[in-house]
């Protein structure tokens, strides 16, 4: 028997679960409280793990635990190793019934309130007790959700940064940023716009440290523009649409977004822009098999892709 295989048989999955309870509460009082234990029983526990390891896991101190660079390691996979347990589980329960179970999806806001939408209402009118958690935001905090196992699948415009390391791409479609306004903007009447003439109209766009902001400043650099000041800076998908229907205020957004069935009042306006081209997709970690549900999202994103296309030829 080799070393790992002794420290398998002397591992226990609660003594890793209660490392993690400890590092989470800050302190084994409070660990021992919240598993409804004695804080003997969180010690023992611990210095079990630490013997088996033959390694240090936590740093004590008078301000409460912290994890050695040990513990960070172990804890890291644990996540991983209780998140395939509970998928497990779930698995389980799905192929016990099959229209049971939850999607768990990360995406923006222009996606949750269009492809998303479709999709769910379409899973959740099929299946009506399939449910599914949608956790929205974009750029890295949402690929965070994505590695920190909080969401199964992630639905987004790919950043430059997004690499195949870690992650399974598969591209739905490739999508544009668009200038765009309410369809009674006095700019909705011209059939050619120059971006320099739009610099002085009042804007609505994304706060200036987003994602959306870097592609916006990226497409006015390269027409040897500042970026227009915003009048109003926001990442609220509502508060953007609310000032779109005065018809006052110009945005950039991407072009799925501008989906006349779901925002009659919006037209993309004849700008010519830089390429900024991106492909739309989705999302998951290597290594890590999908839920039924997730699969069944998946399923259905392909087939309200697919329509769209075949409605746009």
């Amino acid at each position: 028997m080799d070393e790992i295989e002794r420290i398998e048989r002397r591992l226990k999955l609660h003594d890793v679960r209660v490392l993690m309870s400890v590092v989470q509460a800050g302190s084994m009082n409070k660990a021992a409280e919240r598993l409804g234990t004695s804080q003997p029983a969180i010690s023992r526990a611990i210095a079990d793990l630490e013997h088996s390891l033959g390694v240090p896991l936590l740093d004590r101190g008078p301000h409460g635990v912290e994890p050695t660079q040990y513990g960070r390691a172990l804890i890291k996979r644990g996540l991983a190793v209780f998140d395939e347990l509970r998928q497990g589980i779930k698995d389980i329960e799905f192929l016990a019934d099959p229209t049971v179970g939850e999607v768990r999806i990360g995406c923006s806001e222009s996606m949750a309130a269009g492809l998303v939408m479709t999709v769910v209402d379409g899973l959740t009118r099929k299946h009506p007790h399939l449910s599914c958690y949608v956790a929205t935001g974009a750029g890295p905090p949402i690929f965070e959700q994505l590695t920190n196992r909080n969401v199964e699948l992630v639905v987004s415009r790919m950043p430059r940064y997004a690499t195949e390391d870690y992650m399974v791409i598969e591209k739905l479609f490739d999508d544009s940023y668009v200038v765009a306004a309410n369809s009674q903007n006095r700019w909705t009447r011209r059939r050619r716009i120059e971006l320099a003439e739009l610099l002085d109209e009042p804007w609505v766009l994304p706060p200036f440290d987003s994602f959306g902001s870097i592609l916006i400043a990226e497409a006015f650099r390269e027409r040897g523009l500042e970026s227009p000041q915003s009048l109003v800076s926001t990442i609220s998908l509502s508060m953007r649409n609310g000032l779109l229907a005065t018809g006052r205020f110009l945005t950039m957004l991407p072009g799925f977004a501008v989906a006349p069935e779901r925002y009659p009042f919006l037209r993309p306006l004849p700008v010519k822009l830089p390429d900024t081209r991106a492909a739309v997709a989705v999302v998951t970690l290597k290594n890590r098999a999908l839920s039924p549900p997730a699969l069944l999202f998946v399923d259905s994103l392909r087939a309200a892709v697919a329509r769209s296309r075949a409605k746009s030829r």
